[in-house]
């Protein structure tokens, strides 16, 4: 029993890991930031993770949006001040090449507030999941089908006239 007294003995030291400290810390944080601001606007849901639909103003009664803009099939959501309220809207090109708006509401969950988001060619409802085929939107009127605004297209702008979103503002 002598021989194992005094034979050396190992100690296991554990060497630090690479992946620990503040530094690697703060690059995983970031890295998870960078990861919730792609996702959404991959999904471009509601104009993006800190931001909200973008604000419009009428100029001589019309809202006037450049084609350029919503021509790449993904849905662009707005907000106006009409009839004493904030009115949201959005604006998509369907795949049939159609430029297509319609209130962010529906005649079904308007009183919830949530509106839709885009899930590839299709709107969904955030309220009861419903989906709607993008070039379905203004053809289909009534339930939870995104109500539909009027609006013409000029070649080079979207026009919506003011008392149209006015008109819109009973969802809101």
């Amino acid at each position: 029993m002598s021989h194992r007294r005094n034979r050396p003995r190992a100690i296991a030291v554990a060497a630090p890991s690479p992946y620990a400290g503040p530094g690697h810390l703060v690059v995983l944080a970031a890295l998870a930031v960078l990861a919730l601001l792609l996702l959404s606007s991959l999904t471009k849901a509601h104009a993006g993770f800190f931001g909200g639909p973008a604000e419009v103003k009428a100029k001589a009664g019309t809202v006037t949006i450049p084609v350029a803009d919503v021509s790449d099939g993904k849905a662009h959501f707005y907000t106006i001040k009409a009839g004493g309220k904030d009115v949201k809207f959005f604006v998509v090109k369907s795949r049939d090449g159609v430029i297509r708006t319609a209130l962010d509401a529906c005649d079904v969950c308007f009183q919830a507030k949530k509106g839709y988001k885009q899930d590839g060619d299709v709107m969904v409802c955030n309220n009861c999941g419903m989906r709607f085929n993008t070039a379905r939107v203004m053809e289909v009127k009534g339930g939870c089908n995104p109500s539909p605004l009027p609006r013409n297209v000029d070649g080079k702008n979207v026009v919506i006239k003011e008392s149209d979103l006015a008109a819109g503002a009973k969802f809101f």
